[in-house]
């Protein structure tokens, strides 16, 4: 081993269960393949867990903290109440990690941890020391990483279990790209904890994050307010200063009324009172009005009354031409007496109703002035006083005003934010990228460091250099990898080998960094025979002369015998540290199949 690289203090040694089916794993430093060797063809009725490879690689990150989903992988009914366990270096010394499919919050331990930060609690009854599954992904953040065990009030901080997954990737997603362990990984986080792997300043990449989320705020900020949708910004600033002046305005008069305000208690009494008021003197003008119809129309009667003399009769009845004897003449004497005593007797009649009705439109006028004072005297009152109900709802609106008031300095306070934070934010950002660009300069001897191990990788692959770019740039660190060889069939997947055996090649200074590197089959689909022999032999000489591990899951149709080299295909078989088969329904690692 040459001098510089120190055999790695974390590392795994083996991996087992409590269930008498599973075959037990052992790893050592160096090459370790995991072997798969299919017989049976294919079919709609084979098994969903098929012989293990990518199991064990899950098995590994469960008893490292991850999450298991119920009903698939390890979380299937067949493994319920399984107990794993790992067998690990941590900082030179070795522990046996528990966990249990059924009970995962718990994870048991064994070893010595007496100079850890964080102490297990003893289970008395079982007998085990155990920590709670957050506190064994804090402590495991520390012991492998250096990560504060303690929350800061950094945000966006790389974690364990995100960095741990660029030494295990597991499932198709976390083959796509070198720089994302799965297709769901945020930008953030993509950029801290590549920055922290590769040995940039994560802190900066972490700022550019929050430079970030204070942008998409006023971004946020102002498109809302363009929709109409936030009502705590909108307008120019001398909009808002005129509507702020109106309804100070508007509140200071309110408030001169309501000093002045004089609350009657009775007030709707007196309201109702005269109405009641009003409608008798609405109901006595129309008696009073009709009752003179009345007495007018007897006027004109009496006026229209005429008397009839004997001699004007006989005048007529002369001129027609008619005598009347001295007998007739007597007789109608008689009946113009009658009459004219009817037409006296009527005078008279119509005279006493006059009399009577105009004492009456006396009367009348009397009460009607006798009301209209009352009524007037209840107006003076009602004039003078409001209503409890009106004084409320003068101090609502006063309410309201002044809600809208401080609404108005609001939108006037989020304009004003709008306005400086776009300023504001503008320098923050060249000032970062200054500080960011500038600690890339200072670090460039150890981004060189990575550049070569890439591009040494990749010649080692295609004989063709590859490119590893990290560019510093106004919305942070910028990560791109090339191979020459672009469109040779698999060469995404080798990308993604190159990037983290580099990884591991510029953490093996580092004695508590991960000591091992873990690849499922995935990494090798449709890459060429030749690549892939070169691949093993590349990992094999690296993760030797650098003291780690490379474990791999490979099936038997892939592996190249053909394109090794002579050496390394005369020592291929010591590196196969176990064989699963489907020959037999116990051939795989977990020795049933389900």
């Amino acid at each position: 081993m040459k001098r510089g690289f120190l055999r790695k203090n974390i590392m795994i040694k083996s991996v087992r269960s409590n269930n008498k089916n599973f075959k037990e794993v052992h790893f050592d430093t160096g090459l370790n393949i995991i072997l798969a060797e299919r017989i049976r063809t294919s079919t709609d009725k084979d098994s969903r867990n098929g012989l293990g490879k990518t199991t064990l690689i899950e098995i590994i990150h469960f008893c490292l903290g991850a999450n298991i989903k119920e009903n698939e992988g390890l979380g299937a009914k067949e493994l319920a109440n399984w107990t794993f366990i790992l067998e690990l270096k941590l900082r030179g010394k070795d522990y046996t990690i528990y966990r249990n499919t059924t009970n995962s919050g718990i994870i048991k331990i064994e070893g010595d941890f007496s100079d850890w930060p964080i102490k297990p609690e003893y289970n008395i009854d079982e007998k085990v020391y155990f920590l709670l599954c957050k506190e064994w992904i804090n402590l495991l953040g520390y012991l492998i990483f250096d990560l504060p065990l303690k929350k800061t009030k950094e945000k966006y901080m790389p974690t364990f279990r995100s960095l741990i997954s660029y030494f295990i990737r597991r499932d198709v997603g976390a083959f796509q790209e070198p720089f994302k362990h799965c297709s769901q990984q945020k930008e953030w986080d993509i950029q801290a904890n590549n920055a922290y792997l590769l040995g940039l300043n994560w802190e900066y990449a972490s700022e550019f994050q929050i430079v970030k989320d204070k942008g998409k705020t006023l971004d946020e900020l102002k498109k809302a307010s363009e929709q109409g949708l936030l009502t705590g910004y909108i307008g120019s600033l001398g909009e808002l200063e005129a509507e702020k002046v109106r309804l100070e305005a508007e509140i200071n008069k309110i408030g001169e009324e309501l000093k002045t305000f004089k609350v009657h208690p009775q007030y709707y009494a007196i309201q109702e009172e005269a109405n009641k008021l009003t409608r008798e003197i609405h109901e006595t003008t129309n008696d009073m009005t009709l009752n003179q119809l009345v007495v007018n129309k007897y006027k004109e009667s009496i006026t229209e009354e005429k008397d009839i003399s004997i001699e004007k009769v006989t005048q007529v009845y002369h001129e027609a031409g008619l005598l009347f004897s001295d007998r007739l003449i007597n007789t109608l004497g008689d009946v113009i007496n009658f009459h004219e005593k009817i037409i006296e007797n009527r005078r008279d009649y119509l005279q006493t109703e006059i009399d009577r009705i105009s004492k009456e439109i006396e009367k009348q006028k009397l009460l009607i002035e006798q009301l209209s004072n009352k009524r007037s005297d209840l107006l003076e009152i009602l004039n003078s006083h409001g209503a409890l109900e009106e004084y409320f709802k003068l101090q609502d609106r006063a309410i309201t005003f002044k809600e809208q008031l401080k609404e108005i300095n609001n939108r006037k306070t989020n304009l004003k934010k709008f306005k400086e934070g776009k300023s504001s934010l503008k320098i923050a950002k060249e000032e970062l990228f200054q500080k960011t660009f500038r600690d890339y300069e200072e670090r460039r001897l150890q981004i060189e460091k990575a550049i070569k191990y890439f591009d040494n990788n990749s010649k080692s692959l295609y004989s063709e250099s590859g490119t590893l770019s990290i560019d510093p740039t106004e919305t942070g660190y910028k990560y791109k990898v090339d191979i020459k060889r672009a469109r040779s069939q698999g060469i995404g997947y080798m990308k993604v080998f190159c990037y983290d055996l580099t990884l591991s090649q510029l953490r093996a200074q580092y004695k508590d960094m991960p000591g091992f590197l873990i690849h499922d089959s995935t990494i090798f689909d449709g890459v060429d025979e030749r690549q892939i022999a070169k691949a093993l032999e590349l990992a094999a000489f690296e993760s030797k002369e650098k003291g780690f591990q490379y474990i791999c899951a490979l099936n038997s149709d892939i592996v190249p015998y053909n394109d090794f080299s002579e050496s390394f295909k005369s020592e291929f078989d010591k590196y196969i540290k176990i064989k699963f088969t489907d020959a037999t329904d116990d051939g795989g690692l977990l020795g049933i199949r389900f």
